[in-house]
């Protein structure tokens, strides 16, 4: 070490030191560009903070009726004469050659749907029997016959329609949204999950994560019976004003920790912290449906107090309401296979239609009447569909299909979506898609387009290289738009 000034000064001077020195400004340089291209420079202030979009958007928000374990769009959607014709026929072996089926094994027999088809509205759009709430908004929704996937079984196929790919790890679309224009109520998540029907999703909690995005983007699951959001309360004997301190001396704490370490995840834990004391105050006066009147309850089917799908609807429109960007409301249970009366697509397939069918119509009623489907994107959809052949596992009596890819049916509605358009065909026996094939990456930027996002530009530096929730595909569906 230099013992006197002289020494120090002639230190100072040396070409290693020069070169250290430079060295040094040349990666602050570099670190400033890294933060401001992911985004880490704004995690100092509040992640979710609105940002602006990338042109003017169509849509604010987004609500995801998710039907998970994928309903069968030729018994509900996509009518199919040819395979009633043909009914218990086996299926011509060219078509289904090389295929790859989750249950399926030999030669299938076709399967005819039990169900009646009519069309409805002014757009004639066509439905089965057992949707008639539906039918009454058959002229605001948008209905896509020809989605494919390229996964066949349950928990890929979830996270591929969540997240754009088929492992567990990447960003969810609720959480490439926040993450991308932030949210306007500071009091609630941006990215809200409420769960019904026989159990949770297949593809779990990583079908709402938000993989390598700072965790202040993932969804946050709310109840609807015992506490509304987990270990938000305070716990007993510590009150309101011991809560207030104690937060304040942990934010100190990581603050500190974060001007050293600059981890987003810390400026997370910072945010997240006084998000849960805010939402103390929130959540509760946001899950008490009871506020709401006879006519809006009567509407929805609610049942106040139970984890059902139209407590799970009136809530999403409460919280669209109160400025959440994404909304997304699972329901399981339409895994319909026949191996049993309550999983065939007449009795099982029927049930869930009617715990569904008036929620998901009154949603729409709703967010009309009070002004807010404009500005308001719906989805309706599983994660693939059903074949159009019996499953007949083990020789069952009961009419099943099994897990189909190559065609299924969703609908849209609101935010930007050209109401009443039927898009896409299948062939005549619902197996292929013959018209206007959209594939998942395709909705994908479909959605962030209506919210003012270019999915091409919206990106997020890992690992060395940009990602993006459509990857590298991805087309807008301007038939819809």
């Amino acid at each position: 070490m230099p013992k006197t000034p002289y020494d120090r000064a002639l230190r100072s001077m040396t070409r290693r030191t020069l070169f250290k020195e430079v060295g040094y400004g040349m990666g602050g340089v570099a670190l400033t560009s890294m933060l401001a291209k992911t985004g880490l420079a704004q995690q100092r202030e509040n992640p979710m903070a609105v940002k602006p979009p990338h042109y003017a958007p169509k849509a604010k928000n987004v609500i995801f009726l998710f039907m998970a374990g994928a309903p069968s769009q030729l018994d509900m959607f996509d009518p199919k004469p040819t395979l009633v014709k043909h009914h218990q026929q086996p299926i011509p072996e060219e078509i289904i050659e090389g295929e790859r089926f989750a249950f399926i094994r030999g030669t299938p027999k076709l399967l005819g749907s039990p169900h009646k088809f009519e069309q409805a509205g002014q757009s004639g759009q066509w439905m089965s029997s057992m949707l008639p709430h539906l039918k009454t908004v058959a002229d605001d929704i948008s209905v896509i016959r020809s989605m494919t996937s390229t996964q066949f079984n349950h928990a890929p196929a979830q996270l591929f329609m969540n997240t754009g790919f088929q492992i567990p790890g990447r960003p969810s679309m609720g959480s490439w949204l926040t993450y991308g224009l932030g949210t306007e109520n500071q009091d609630l998540p941006g990215f809200v999950v409420l769960l019904s029907g026989q159990n949770d999703p297949d593809g779990g909690k990583s079908c709402w994560g938000s993989g390598f995005l700072p965790t202040a983007y993932q969804g946050v699951e709310f109840r609807s019976q015992g506490e509304p959001v987990l270990f938000v309360d305070n716990p007993d004997g510590v009150s309101s004003g011991v809560r207030r301190d104690t937060l304040d001396a942990i934010r100190d704490l990581n603050q500190m920790k974060f001007e050293e370490m600059m981890d987003p995840e810390i400026s997370t834990r910072i945010s997240q912290y006084e998000l849960a004391y805010r939402m103390q105050t929130s959540v509760p006066e946001l899950m008490d449906i009871d506020t709401e009147s006879e006519a809006t309850h009567e509407l929805y089917g609610t049942k106040p107090g139970e984890r059902n799908f139209g407590n799970s609807c009136l809530l999403a429109r409460r919280l669209v309401e109160r400025g959440v960007r994404f909304v997304q409301c699972y329901h399981r249970g339409w895994d319909h296979h026949g191996t049993n009366e309550s999983e065939d697509i007449k009795t099982g397939l029927g049930r869930l239609c009617k715990e569904t069918d008036q929620p998901a119509a009154a949603l729409i009623k709703d967010l009309k009447q009070r002004g807010l489907l404009d500005e308001t994107l719906v989805i309706w959809a599983g994660e693939f569909g059903r074949t159009p052949m019996n499953e007949a596992r083990n020789n069952s009596p009961f009419l099943g299909r099994d897990h189909h890819n190559r065609a299924f049916t969703i609908w849209m509605a609101g935010g930007g979506i050209k109401p009443g358009v039927s898009l896409g065909q299948t062939d005549e026996l619902g197996f292929n898609v013959v018209e206007d094939e959209v594939k998942m990456n395709d909705l994908h930027a479909t959605v962030l387009h209506l919210l003012g996002m270019d999915h091409t530009q919206l990106t997020y530096l890992h690992q060395g290289r940009d990602f993006r929730l459509t990857d590298v595909e991805g087309e807008l569906l301007h038939k819809l738009l």
